[in-house]
């Protein structure tokens, strides 16, 4: 059993009344006093894109594009691109997918580009994501770099200009 000591009077410095050493076990609650889920082992590969993808449909993200990285690059196992429909829409469907992958896959994702609103980048480990306004996503054109010539064409064919 583990055990947090206050000394004698360290309350009093902090405007709470003195109290002799107090005990108190450790229960592995979390801040919010619920007992977090017991699967501690982080999520990666496949699995870790389903949860990308399944949270990008969730919050209405369009034009979904899942590149596959393995064999073409150390960076990541998967790149996924994605549009939202103005920054605001942007920045909340970054939001909720760093809970997401925080919470459900206990990965600690980096982002950049939040505020702006414009392009934001999410370095999830195996999965990289980008999320785009519809005009940025055009201009810079990932897809061309990544995807094979034949799936950059098919989805040109499918994808109406924003120029």
């Amino acid at each position: 059993m583990d055990y947090i000591e206050t000394p004698p009077g360290a309350g009093a410095l902090r405007g709470f009344p003195a109290r002799d050493v107090e005990e108190i076990e450790l229960t592995g609650l979390d801040s919010a006093g619920t007992t977090p889920p017991q699967n501690t082992e982080r999520m990666g590969g496949e699995d870790l894109l389903r949860l990308v993808l399944n949270s990008l449909e969730d919050d209405k993200a369009e034009d979904i594009v899942q590149v596959d990285l393995r064999g073409k690059s150390d960076i990541a196992d998967f790149m996924v691109i994605a549009s939202g429909r103005s920054s605001r829409q942007v920045a909340a469907i970054a939001e909720k997918l760093i809970e997401r992958l925080k919470s459900d896959a206990r990965v600690t994702a980096r982002a950049e580009g939040k505020d702006a609103g414009d392009w934001v980048l999410i370095d999830a480990g195996d999965v990289i994501v980008h999320v785009f306004r519809p005009e940025v996503r055009e201009f810079y054109q990932l897809e061309k770099m990544w995807l094979s010539a034949e799936d950059a064409a098919k989805r040109a064919a499918a994808t109406p200009s924003y120029a």
